[in-house]
């Protein structure tokens, strides 16, 4: 592992700590269900593929001048050299059709109890429910092909309830310590499995807010923004297709957390609103 690595490695393990310390993560304002199921994705990085980023720079911006007259920039160029493991599920699914996400499911009994005091696990971030890993990678391999023993688990965020899937969601962030060949493994659930430069999502010219406008029985009618990541048609599909694919929604709003956390992120007009993808 090389000196970027080792510091994209630290950032991340710092970020899952700092997020930990505020609670369950902001995502949605509909009211949340009574029952709501167990399930878990993971967030995994690791050093760029051969599949390049489109962008080539980031604007700089400049930090506070320090007392010698020199400034610090706020961007780091570490983010040039990783990339971020995504899929697009089916369009013919019940939930969430289409959509970008990270690697995930529900919780299987063989996966453990959740909420089991003795079953835990310690790692780099912190004690964890072993359950919710399990259940990370075991879904991750079974809709990559990855292999889950060269994913080193860094840290775990949060339990975050998505009220609309009527889940309890647990970001796993995972360090791709020996990376394989992914893909999709079944059709019916996933329409592209691709790994995408960091490069690319932290452009600020890539940026926007997703807005979609709900309406149900519950819940008078509401308007739903989240941040959203344009991605190179060219980094997600080499074979063709035409415009961006778009990351938003739970998916949007956990990766920008995560890379406010970490200090890769870069300022982006948040008065760019677009209509979320359907």
């Amino acid at each position: 592992m090389g000196t970027t690595e080792h510091q994209a490695r630290a950032d991340l393990i710092r970020a899952v700590q700092d997020l930990n310390t505020g609670g369950p993560l902001r995502i949605q304002d509909f009211p949340a269900p009574s029952a709501m199921r167990e399930s878990a994705v993971l967030i995994l990085l690791g050093a760029l593929d051969d599949v390049p980023a489109v962008t080539s720079a980031l604007p700089v911006v400049s930090a506070d001048r320090k007392a010698d007259g020199s400034q610090d920039s706020t961007t780091d160029h570490v983010t040039a050299d990783l990339d971020l493991l995504l899929v697009q599920r089916a369009a013919t699914l019940r939930a969430h059709p289409g959509q970008v996400a990270f690697p995930g499911g529900r919780l299987d009994p063989e996966d453990g109890d959740p909420n089991d005091p003795a079953d835990l696990v310690q790692l780099p971030a912190g004690t964890a429910q072993a359950a919710h890993v399990r259940a990370a990678l075991r879904e991750a391999q079974e809709e990559t092909g990855l292999d889950p023993d060269g994913v080193e688990v860094l840290g775990v965020l949060p339990r975050t309830p998505l009220a609309v899937s009527a889940h309890q969601v647990t970001p796993v962030v995972g360090w791709w310590s020996r990376p394989v060949p992914v893909d999709v493994v079944d059709h019916r659930e996933s329409s592209l499995v691709f790994r995408t430069p960091l490069l690319d999502l932290v452009d600020p010219q890539r940026r926007h807010n997703a807005e979609v406008q709900i309406s149900g029985p519950d819940f008078p009618r509401m308007r739903h923004r989240s941040p959203a990541f344009r991605i190179p048609r060219e980094i997600t599909d080499p074979a063709g297709g035409d415009g961006d694919v778009v990351v938003w929604g739970f998916t949007g709003i956990l990766l920008d957390h995560l890379l406010t956390a970490t200090g890769w992120g870069c300022p982006w007009d948040t008065d760019d609103v677009r209509p979320a993808p359907r």
